[in-house]
């Protein structure tokens, strides 16, 4: 059963009705993932162009990424996907306590996401993989080896903020859902930070095999 009722909300001055404001900022959310869409995809297409112009020396270090810890953040990812799809469903519901745990489970994934993968970056910088830093790999494929690291540090860097993004953003809704501010007739900042949230998880889809992978499928 829904908790305590939600005091009915009003829409901002510039909008007519709360159904005009809530088609309002999906419209706005879905024009600004377009947006990243293109961003992340240049990105991508350069990784791709550059991975056919050096396909031994992508594969060779695709090969020493860390699969492993690469592996278990897809596995975060995942889950917290599930976990803000099902706070979006509970805050529809109206159930207050529900939402607010499921927006804490889903920033906390998000957390070890990102310890995970700093983790991840401390062992690259041991190893001496970090371009323009400390990069001191030798043999024939050397430079495309660092091309590699440079795409990936730039992909994996700032899907990271992205993510980071989300999870601050994910706080403050456990925050005000916490304090009452969504129920079934008022819940589209949920919505909208539930789909950016799982757009930022997409982008991980994309990114897990076409960094960890490659170079072990044969790729």
């Amino acid at each position: 059963m829904p908790e305590a009722s939600v005091p009915t909300a009003q829409p901002e001055p510039q909008f007519a009705t709360m159904r005009q404001q809530a088609e309002a900022a999906t419209l706005g959310i879905w024009v600004f993932l377009a947006t990243e869409v293109l961003f992340f995809s240049g990105m991508l297409l350069a990784y791709t162009v550059l991975r056919h112009a050096y396909p031994e020396g992508f594969a060779e270090a695709g090969r020493e990424t860390k699969i492993v810890i690469g592996s278990v953040n897809t596995a975060v990812l995942l889950t917290s996907s599930a976990t803000m799809a099902w706070a979006v469903h509970a805050a529809k519901a109206g159930h207050r306590k529900l939402l607010t745990i499921l927006l804490i489970a889903t920033a906390a994934l998000g957390l070890v996401f990102v310890g995970l993968k700093g983790v991840e970056y401390s062992q690259e910088y041991a190893e001496h993989l970090v371009p323009g830093l400390n990069f001191s790999l030798d043999g024939p494929h050397a430079h495309a080896i660092e091309l590699f690291y440079f795409l990936y540090f730039a992909l994996t860097g700032i899907h990271a903020l992205h993510l980071s993004i989300g999870i601050v953003i994910v706080g403050i809704m456990a925050w005000r859902a916490s304090h009452g501010a969504f129920g079934p007739t008022y819940h589209t900042p949920v919505e909208v930070t539930g789909l950016y949230w799982h757009f930022v998880d997409l982008v991980w889809i994309f990114l897990y095999p076409l960094i960890y992978l490659n170079g072990r499928s044969g790729g």
